[in-house]
This record gives structure tokens, C-alpha cells and sequence, in this order.
């Protein structure tokens, strides 16, 4: 079998809705290129179904490779699993929701073809999405792209193509809370994007909930930045002059006027203040170590149940 010049790679979890529909709109979009194509869809734990049309899927056509793991990992080991057992000389990466059209693989294949070797779609508009999700995810984006030692561009997601040199780079790394557009823009290389309009999810519910793309945003300042850490070096700098600025107008004062300065709620209001901030900037400090412990663990990413070496042969 020629081996694929394309790899398009769907993460899956509980999904049942939309197989159906995401399965043939691939298909119909990459026989369009008139290239070898492979379709890997990494089943991320499913509990609906999902699994059983993924095998049924990979019967049916030899070009699905199913990535079946052991249980749940999260969407962006998922989407790395994917990246490692794909094959094409270029690689898109799409969600199974079917907001992110896959006739606009064409599109990334286009710029791919014209030389570049990163090609993300930037979301233009977002269709079916509420006011506080498009105002939360146009803060994310604007913070990251602020506070990050990389060019993270703004509006875009994981929806996007990469060349296999790429791919190649982004397979030897290998932490553990990945944010990957972010690690997809840090390697740099020629990059463009394509603009298109995000559609409402086709069927069932989001993966994404605010607490998981909190976490996620999360996963992107603390991969990317020393921000938080450098914020709380600021405002101690900032906290000690105040306090020497404080203690030469007390001393002023009682100098020359004779008042002093008293209040015990004044106090006490002062140092709950200075014990929150402290608080909260060793929560911070803890992120960092917590994320050192998980790397020094040296634990697999995923573990895969079934690989598409276990369907190979199987297609009627």
C-alpha cells in the first residue's frame, strides 16, 4: 500500500452523534486532493458507542486507523497520539464536533502546496457560541499571545495542517500538560493562516467546559510563560515600597505633629490582605512544581488498548 501523503487526525470521546456524519465529509474532502490519505481517529475512553463505529469504521475502509487507549487522557494527548502514529507527508489535525468544516482541509492543503509548513485556521467568526464563551475565548487568546515567549496567533485553535518536518519535531516533545498550538507556533518554521467561520457543533454536547478550558489556559501560561511567576516578584517589590514609603510618613507625622497611628482592624486588614497574596502566589509556585513532579515521574502519555496494527487486514 502507498503510504499517505495526507494524515488527518480526529480525537474521540463520546462522539456517537457525529461519526456518522465526520466519517463521510473527510472521506468526500480528501479523495478531492487526489492523494493516498489516512484517517486516524483516536478513540480517547469512549463510554457511548463511539469505540464500536470507530471498529466498524476501520472494517469497512483500510485508509481508518483507529487509537483506541485504555481510558480517558484528555483531548490534547489524544491529538498527540494521533501525531504519533500518523504517516502522511502532512498532518491535520480536526475536532469530531464538525464546528471546524472539513471542507476547509482543502483550504490548508492549498498554502501547504504553496510552501508553508504550519497552516492554522483562524476562527473569523464563531457561529452558535455564547457571548461569554466568545468574549472568555477572546481574553484567552489576547492574554496569551501578551504574556507567552512565543507567537501564539490569535484566534485559532487546533484545527490546523503541519508539514511532516513539523510533526517530526513535535513527536520528541514529550510533556506532560501540552498545550499544542502553542508547542505547534514554538517550533516555528513558515506559517500562515486561513481564515474561516466556525460552525455550531453538529450533535451532542461540548467536551470543553469552562473548567477544562480553564485548566487548559492554565496549561498554556505555565508551558509557555514565567508571567505569573515574575508577577509575584513585582508586586513584593512594589508591597515593600508602599511599606517604605508608609513608614517614613508615620515617622513624619509623629515627628511633626505628635500623631501616631493606631488601629488594630487597620492591622489586621493589612495582614489578611499580605497572607492572601502570599497564598495565592504559592499556589502558583505549586503549579510549576506539580508539573515538575509529573515530568520527573517519567509516566507514558497514553496507553493504547487497541493500535492500528490490530486492524491491519481487516477490511472486507
Amino acid at each position: 500500500m502507498k503510504p499517505p501523503v495526507f494524515t488527518v487526525i480526529a480525537p474521540i470521546y463520546n462522539e456517537l452523534e457525529n461519526l456518522p456524519e465526520l466519517y463521510p465529509r473527510v472521506r468526500d474532502v480528501m479523495d478531492q486532493t487526489g492523494e493516498p490519505w489516512e484517517l486516524i481517529l483516536v478513540d480517547d475512553g469512549s463510554s457511548d458507542g463511539s469505540t464500536d463505529v470507530i471498529r466498524k469504521l476501520a472494517e469497512n475502509d483500510a485508509r481508518v486507523r483507529p487509537v483506541i487507549f485504555a481510558r480517558n487522557f484528555g483531548h490534547q494527548i489524544a491529538v498527540s497520539a494521533g501525531i504519533d502514529f500518523s504517516r502522511g507527508d502532512a498532518v491535520v489535525i480536526i475536532d469530531a464536533d464538525l464546528q471546524d468544516p472539513p471542507e476547509v482541509i482543502l483550504d490548508l492543503i492549498e498554502q501547504w502546496r504553496a510552501g508553508y509548513e504550519v497552516v492554522y485556521a483562524v476562527r473569523e467568526e464563531r457561529e452558535g457560541e455564547s457571548w461569554f464563551k466568545k468574549t472568555t475565548a477572546s481574553l484567552f487568546y489576547r492574554l496569551i499571545f501578551r504574556i507567552t515567549d512565543v507567537n501564539i496567533p490569535l484566534d485559532t485553535g487546533d484545527f490546523r495542517l503541519m508539514d511532516k518536518k513539523v510533526v517530526a519535531v513535535m513527536k520528541q516533545m514529550r510533556e506532560k500538560h501540552r498545550f499544542l498550538r502553542g508547542m505547534s507556533a514554538w517550533v516555528g518554521f513558515r506559517q500562515i493562516g486561513v481564515k474561516y467561520k466556525r460552525k455550531p457543533r453538529y450533535a451532542g454536547e461540548t467536551k470543553y467546559p469552562f473548567s477544562k478550558m480553564l485548566r487548559l489556559a492554565l496549561n498554556a501560561v505555565t508551558s509557555f510563560s514565567y508571567f505569573p511567576l515574575q508577577l509575584a516578584t513585582y508586586l513584593g517589590f512594589i508591597t515593600t515600597g508602599l511599606s517604605v514609603i508608609a513608614i517614613l510618613v508615620v515617622g513624619i507625622l509623629r515627628l511633626t505633629t505628635g500623631i501616631t497611628l493606631l488601629g488594630q482592624a487597620t492591622t489586621l486588614i493589612m495582614v489578611l490582605f499580605l497572607g492572601g497574596v502570599q497564598l495565592i502566589f504559592l499556589g502558583i509556585i505549586g503549579e510549576y512544581i506539580g508539573r515538575i513532579y509529573d515530568e520527573s515521574k517519567g509516566r507514558p502519555l497514553y496507553i493504547v488498548a487497541e493500535s492500528p496494527v490490530d486492524f491491519e487486514g481487516t477490511e472486507d
